[in-house]
């Protein structure tokens, strides 16, 4: 078993209490940084880390400190993403339920770096135990003054307040998130730059959970360890993969990054369900790529998948059988994702729509090559969308259509789903 940093107070029956967490080194880096360390310094270290945002798009969170201009007007805001909307996707709620108090260290040392007053977790509202979990723990961090007005007598002020959303997928982007907090129509908006306008028209930071439980050990062990515990040449700690579908174990593993495919799926999750032959996974939810067998010794880490064509998203992987239908399974991702668009381009409102229509002609058996020809098309041409939400959604068809077009053509020549009663 590798080495558990982000789980290592994990438990079955209950979360790792405030007592525990200290116990275990916990606010100890909160305790060596506040009113002592410059909070430039504290973006360095996490810079020099290697950590990338772990949400899904990997971009590095000390660069995106960075941008936020030491002159930037007060006040300022963080805002933990814990909307935890994609299917498939489970890693921040095992994390909540595991131990809160990492992410709200974390919050409060991304709050000091980059002098921030206010902290607003964003919250799935169907984590109803987990944002009980995190309001009750706020209570008892204000009375041992490591929440609030003068933390620490380091005269540094700071407090956290939860956000239930509304439970749309599209308020899981960062612009849309701002939106849905200030009780907007919450819609993606690329003119829009977080270190300068974000929530209220004040400068915002937006990290996944994930991310922020890092920094309390990047922070307490420095950089160069965080480095160490991944197996990628450009170090990045441990990841969180949540791994479903048919395999014996479904669960969250923590593994260091860039541990191989086939290690997570065979040894850490158990192997395929009932001995059966692996066919196929997405890699990092349900807004990535179908990736075949001949790619199962890929590193999971940012650079190794990318090199493939493929990216590492959420790191929650999905896996199946050679009894599953890829058809049916994207088709089924389609009707999700076409539901949960914003609306508010024509490439994404009108092409998801069309291109589940093309999948179910295709699964019911009414379909000739000229639906695969247009659905291919339509795959390639929804990149046009003001946003990343249409290309990731129509991911797992590019996929499909790359490494099991003949399923799909199956499909076509026996005018019905091969699979059924598989």
């Amino acid at each position: 078993m590798s080495e558990q940093v982000l789980l290592q107070n994990r438990r079955p029956d209950r979360p790792a209490t405030l007592e525990e967490y200290r116990a275990s080194g916990g606010y100890e880096a909160l305790a060596k940084v506040l009113g002592k360390a410059k909070p430039r310094d504290l973006t360095k270290m996490v810079l020099d880390s290697g950590l990338k945002g772990r949400g899904g798009a990997g971009f590095p969170t000390g660069r995106k400190w960075s941008f936020l201009r030491e002159d930037a007007p007060h006040p300022r805001y963080v805002i933990p993403n814990t909307d935890e909307m994609e299917p498939g996707t489970f890693k921040d709620r095992i994390l909540v339920g595991a131990d809160p108090h990492q992410i709200i260290e974390g919050t409060i040392l991304a709050g000091y770096a980059n002098q921030a007053q206010r902290a607003v977790i964003f919250i799935r509202p169907s984590y109803e135990l987990e944002a009980e979990i995190l309001e009750g723990e706020f209570a008892k961090l204000r009375e041992a003054n490591l929440l609030g007005t003068d933390i620490l007598g380091s005269g540094f002020d700071f407090d956290i307040t939860l956000h239930r959303s509304a439970g749309r997928y599209i308020c899981g982007e960062a612009s849309a998130q701002v939106k849905a907090i200030q009780g907007e129509r919450p819609r993606p908006d690329k003119e829009s730059h977080m270190t300068d306008s974000g929530l209220w028209g004040r400068p915002t930071i937006v990290n996944n959970v994930e991310t922020l439980a890092c920094l309390p050990h990047i922070l307490r062990h420095g950089a160069e360890w965080f480095k160490g515990l991944a197996l990628t040449p450009g170090g990045d700690g441990t990841k969180l993969f949540g791994v479903s579908g048919m395999v014996n174990k479904p669960d969250c593993y923590e593994t260091p990054m860039g541990t191989p495919l086939r290690e997570i799926i065979f040894e850490h999750a158990g192997g395929m369900k009932g001995g059966r032959e692996f066919k196929a996974c997405l890699t990092g939810g349900a807004s990535t790529k179908l990736l075949p067998a001949q790619h199962l010794d890929v590193a999971m880490d940012f650079e190794s998948l990318a090199k493939i064509g493929h990216r590492l998203g959420t790191g929650a992987i999905i896996v199946f059988d050679q009894g599953a239908c890829l058809v049916s399974a994207c088709l089924n991702l389609l009707t999700f994702f076409a539901r949960e668009s914003c609306g508010w381009c024509t490439p994404c409102r009108e092409g998801l729509p069309y291109m589940r229509h093309l999948l179910l002609r295709i699964e019911l058996g009414d379909a000739d090559e000229g639906c695969v020809k247009r659905l291919r098309e339509m795959a390639h041409y929804i990149d046009h969308s003001y946003c990343a939400f249409a290309p990731g959604a129509a991911a797992p068809v590019l996929g499909l259509l790359e490494y099991f077009e003949d399923e799909v053509l199956e499909h076509i020549s026996q005018g019905c789903c091969p699979y059924k009663g598989v």
